[in-house]
């Protein structure tokens, strides 16, 4: 396993992070199941013309799914992280008062958390049921070391909203 720090990345200001290929794809099983039976219902009979035009339907949803999840991750720069989801956030490594990783539905996601106590869920990386990244685990630690690297030397930890200062 390669380790990446971001010190020693050779011409590197940025390191991104998207969903995989199968990743992407996996994302229309769920759709593409009930809409097969659902094309077999509306005819009555499974016919020619009926999986033409399911085939069809799948494939555009296939070209339309696969392009807009090549949109989402993140991108690790010097001074922030830029979080690509349907719209870009930057969220400056400054803020970011931890890095975690999340299960939920069955999928560990990698969040970071801000100072005024937003989470942000990233969509890539990510890892598990039909979604498996090999590379999950050091794409979190990477994550981890920019923010540590790049927190400045000013960063404190802030106690989470709603808990109160201490005295």
């Amino acid at each position: 396993m390669t380790k990446i720090q971001p010190d020693r990345v050779p011409g590197h200001e940025e390191i991104r992070f998207r969903l995989g290929t199968w990743q992407r794809l996996a994302s229309m099983l769920p759709m593409a199941v009930p809409a097969g039976f659902g094309t077999v219902e509306h005819v009555g009979r499974p016919g020619f013309e009926s999986w033409i035009q399911f085939l069809s339907i799948m494939l555009v949803l296939g070209v339309a799914v696969v392009s807009l999840t090549s949109l989402f991750g993140i991108t690790l720069t010097p001074s922030a992280a830029r979080v690509h989801n349907l719209r870009r956030r930057t969220i400056p490594w400054a803020s970011v008062q931890s890095v975690r990783v999340e299960p939920i539905m069955g999928v560990r996601v990698v969040a970071l958390y801000e100072a005024d106590g937003r989470r942000t869920r990233l969509r890539a990386p990510t890892t598990g049921f039909l979604q498996w990244d090999r590379g999950f685990e050091e794409k979190f630690h990477v994550i981890g070391q920019w923010w540590l690297a790049n927190r400045g030397s000013d960063w404190v930890p802030v106690p989470p909203p709603g808990t109160g200062m201490p005295t």
